[in-house]
């Protein structure tokens, strides 16, 4: 049986690197488990969770507050605030206090909404997966 023009498009938008817009919120559709593989890859990685959280309950946190308190390296930390920067989910705020410079983040409006979608999503899973399915 031949798939759906749906489910054609929704292959080929991943295959094209382009994430296929949802009809749904995750996990809100009724009667649904939630799918695991809908969760936010972006958010989903360690380090950009980690980031992405610590900004939710901080004003600001500058680069270095920021390797601290995940525990990584300046080159891991740069290139996983970069994704983030680049996708809108948090703001880079550069500057220099006397001759030093100073980089700053703060979680962006969209980083706040799409952080409240994944953890909506991920406390789905945890319902489903306690009621058994």
């Amino acid at each position: 049986m031949a798939k759906p023009a749906r489910s054609r498009d929704r292959l080929g938008a991943r295959r094209a690197g382009v994430e296929p817009p949802h009809p749904e919120l995750p996990g809100r559709a009724a009667g649904r488990t939630p799918n695991p593989a809908r969760l936010d890859q972006l958010i989903h990685e360690r380090a950009r969770l980690g980031i992405v959280s610590a900004l939710a309950v901080n004003r600001t946190l500058s680069f270095n507050e920021l390797k601290d308190l995940l525990g990584v390296t300046d080159g891991n930390l740069s290139v996983h605030a970069r994704k983030l920067e680049q996708a809108g989910y948090v703001e880079c705020l550069k500057s220099f206090s006397g001759r030093m410079p100073r980089t700053e983040y703060r979680l962006s409006s969209r980083g706040r909404e799409a952080l409240e979608r994944y953890l909506s999503h991920m406390e789905g899973l945890i319902r489903a997966t306690r009621r058994g399915g």
